[in-house]
């Protein structure tokens, strides 16, 4: 459904007015309505499809939750989007498998190039969005929040300095590591299909 038009903005207003009264069919129809949109944002964040619904699941009943606030002015999808990408960077932050986020650069170098030295900006045109989002997820957790609420969202280093508890260097370093990282897997990927 395209959020733009002016039927289609009707239709979505019914939909959200029947999940404020707690319609299970308005639920389901918003839900299929958005998954696939609000799954890929999720896969951005986690490392694989089973945690992305995890965080998926969760952000629905967010969405669900806070449905009220949402007034009209500005976009819906946008607005879920925020929503989502916040479910999944509390998750990163919850994950106890990771140091997630860290001042300590040693804890994600990837070889022994120096990252500061190299080239930051890509060069791979035309590169398709599952083996972009395959090469992203190779990222340790700190690198792909940083590259995704930087590159993606486009939040500041200041914001996501403090959306995850850092400092504005150590979220400039972790993009910088992130692109770097992401540029030496993309390389090889596309060494392996040429």
């Amino acid at each position: 459904m395209n959020e733009n038009s002016v039927e289609n903005k009707e239709h979505l207003k019914v939909i959200i007015e029947g999940c404020l009264k707690n319609k299970r069919r308005s639920q389901e129809m918003l839900f299929k309505l958005y998954y696939g949109k609000m799954l890929g944002v999720c896969m951005r964040y986690s490392t694989d499809r089973d945690s992305a619904e995890d965080v998926l699941q969760t952000g629905f009943i967010k969405i669900f939750e806070k449905l009220e606030k949402f007034d009209y002015n500005g976009s819906f999808e946008g607005w879920m989007r925020r929503i989502m990408a916040n479910t999944a960077i509390d998750a990163i932050r919850r994950s106890k498998k990771d140091p997630v986020l860290t001042d300590n650069d040693e804890d994600f170098k990837l070889g022994a190039e120096d990252p500061m030295v190299l080239k930051e900006e890509f060069e791979f045109v035309g590169l398709k969005a599952e083996m972009a989002l395959s090469a992203i997820n190779e990222l340790s957790p700190s690198y792909k929040a940083v590259f995704n609420l930087y590159v993606i969202e486009e939040y500041t280093h200041k914001e996501i300095a403090e959306i995850l508890g850092i400092s504005q260097g150590t979220s400039k370093s972790n993009l910088s590591k992130a692109k770097f990282n992401l540029q030496k897997v993309l390389k090889e990927k596309f060494t392996n299909i040429v």
